[in-house]
């Protein structure tokens, strides 16, 4: 296997991990924030997850989120696992130390 595909796929495991527990702890407080009351009634009758209402896109969460949890989210915005992955990336590549090898430079 390349040896870059497979740090990628390290880095890719790593930050899917760091996701999890940041995920983890998201659901944790807005349960806290909002005394447990994550979905609306339209959310509970179609019997959406709590996981999958703080996965999901924007319209889908504004759908079945209830009014409670839309509070905590303006307070506290839920990353998607996209902008946390743009986020990692960033940190990754502006992370000291973190040059390309000279010979990677093109010559100008």
């Amino acid at each position: 296997m390349s040896p870059i595909f497979q740090r990628a796929a390290r880095e890719w495991a790593a930050m899917r991990s760091e996701y999890g527990d940041y995920l983890e702890a998201h659901i944790a407080a807005a349960y806290r924030a909002t005394n447990g009351v994550l979905l609306n009634a339209r959310g509970r009758a179609a019997g959406v997850s709590e996981e999958r209402l703080f996965l999901a896109g924007g319209s889908f969460a504004a759908a079945y989120a209830s009014p409670e949890l839309r509070e905590f989210w303006a307070a506290h915005p839920r990353l998607t696992v996209e902008a946390f992955e743009t986020a990692w990336a960033e940190r990754l590549y502006t992370a000291e130390g973190e040059e390309l090898p000279e010979h990677w430079h093109t010559a100008a």
